[in-house]
């Protein structure tokens, strides 16, 4: 099994949780981690002892993490073994292959408004699912907590699960962005510059929501447009961002148009360019609002295995649609805004079959 998430995320506690008995290593020490770049079976069979079940948390800090997994899965049948890491772009290229029909994939990501609300004991179950609340256009009308102000605080510190008991905290998201989402890029030499990381990362967080202009950014930095958009991949698999492709019936014309970008947690994106205020004294409350239903569906979309592709629809005049979720039988055009909005016109005239939904903070939940 394979768990991929961002750092700090629960990964851990999650599997210490599921499975109390199993072998655990941290491959961020480094005793740990001259162990399993032995590439030796015998010196992995010495150190599991007869634990069924074994647990490499983070190992994409190995040199070959793909051969080590294989070893373990190849020539210890008898393990179980259990994989996690914060960088899937690492992982995918060097395990991939190795573990080709041998793994299931899991992703985890910055908690969902759902587990929000159980994790401080607001709410007693899981019971909520954002896409089903679309689909069936169902929301809850009575509610025994004040939604708006729980979400205004998760769109200025965001979600991850340490603010549950430190609501608030600006210095812990400081610290998360600065030192822990590098640390993994930097260490695996994934970028040659941090700071034109940094800056590249600081431009998007400005522009969450808007249609991105690779050369424009490059421009800006200094860098060519091959460099931005490598760091971009980077960030995506980094689990700090996402991108939406523009909708269209012709795929060929959807990818080579500019992508939006999304950030998996609005606390990190405020960290970025240091912004903490209250939700009232900000001009960028829509965009917040914004990135945080996209994530919320997001997560929901892979959380659910509903399998919708997610796109923005544009037109050169400017209609536009937030988020467009489509499958082969549903294409449902998202309007999302933090009090209230509007569908493109445009947008039903050319797929009248579309279901319409507009998205704001009293009828998300």
């Amino acid at each position: 099994m394979l768990l991929m998430g961002p750092r700090q995320i629960g990964k851990t506690t999650i599997l210490n949780k599921i499975f109390p008995q199993a072998k655990y290593f941290l491959l961020d020490e480094d005793p740990v981690r001259k162990i399993f770049e032995t590439y030796d079976s015998n010196v992995y069979k010495q150190n599991f002892s007869d634990n069924e079940y074994v647990i490499l948390d983070e190992i994409h800090l190995l040199g070959d993490p793909g051969r080590a997994a294989k070893i373990i899965y190849d020539l210890l049948p008898n393990k179980k073994l259990i994989i996690t890491g914060s960088s899937s772009f690492n992982i995918k290229h060097k395990t991939t292959e190795s573990l080709a029909g041998r793994k299931i994939d899991y992703r985890l990501f910055p908690l969902t408004v759902s587990e929000f609300l159980v994790q401080n004991e607001t709410e007693n179950k899981l019971n909520f699912n954002i896409i089903d609340n679309i689909i069936n256009d169902t929301a809850q009308k009575i509610r025994p907590f004040d939604l708006a102000s729980i979400t205004n605080t998760i769109l200025i510190y965001g979600s991850y699960p340490f603010l549950i008991k430190s609501p608030r905290d600006s210095n812990y998201l400081r610290n998360l962005t600065d030192s822990v989402i590098f640390k993994d890029i930097i260490e695996l030499d994934l970028i040659e510059n941090k700071k034109t990381a940094g800056d590249l990362l600081k431009l998007l967080a400005y522009q969450i929501g808007n249609i991105i202009n690779y050369t424009e950014l490059a421009t800006r930095l200094n860098v060519d447009v091959r460099t931005v958009k490598r760091y971009i991949d980077i960030f995506e698999q980094s689990f700090i961002l996402f991108r939406l492709n523009p909708y269209s019936k012709n795929k060929r014309q959807e990818l080579v148009k500019s992508p939006k970008v999304y950030f998996f947690d609005n606390g990190i994106r405020n960290s970025l360019i240091n912004n903490f205020e209250n939700i009232d004294l900000r001009n960028d409350r829509g965009a917040l609002f914004e990135n945080y239903i996209v994530s919320e569906i997001y997560k929901a979309n892979v959380y659910g295995e509903y399998n919708f592709s997610m796109n923005y629809w544009r037109t050169k005049s400017g209609s536009e649609i937030d988020l467009v979720l489509s499958d082969n039988k549903k294409l449902i055009a998202c309007e999302i805004k933090y009090t209230k909005g509007s569908i493109s016109k445009a947008f039903t005239s050319r797929y009248p079959d579309a279901v319409e939904r507009i998205i704001t903070l009293n009828n998300y939940y």
